[in-house]
């Protein structure tokens, strides 16, 4: 079950550290660049919206360097079993919730995974050898 939370964090937050730098790059997230959604931001910009913050402002994107890089860090920490990284990986869960819709169901994922007892308990022992 470590693994599969691993594999997840690591879509979602690679993800998030990628879009936040390609936005950085080249002045925009990665978007369709056909059809009927060309050019549109997922659902997760209309929260930022809602709160009158333009999702595309560089506080976005950093944001999504920044929740990517500490997830990045938290993912190699919890692999190595680092004693704080079962909470570094619960709260980076709980900040992507945001990322709709499918940053939130990954997230629920990994937040529903990381409260099973045994993957709590697998955190804490030592990797044997």
């Amino acid at each position: 079950m470590r693994w599969i939370v691993v594999a997840l964090a690591l879509l979602e937050g690679g993800w998030l550290l990628f879009d936040g730098l390609h936005a950085f790059a080249t002045g925009d997230y990665v978007t369709p660049s056909s059809g009927k959604f060309a050019g549109q931001l997922g659902p997760w910009s209309h929260l930022w919206s809602g709160v009158g913050i333009d999702p595309r402002s560089v506080l976005v994107q950093s944001v999504h360097v920044g929740l990517g890089a500490a997830w990045v860090v938290a993912i190699a920490s919890f692999a190595f079993r680092v004693t704080w990284a079962w909470a570094a990986m619960l709260t980076c869960a709980i900040a992507g919730l945001w990322y709709l819709p499918f940053g939130t169901i990954l997230s629920v994922s990994q937040i529903a995974l990381l409260l099973l007892p045994s993957v709590r308990a697998a955190s804490a022992a030592p990797v044997s050898g």
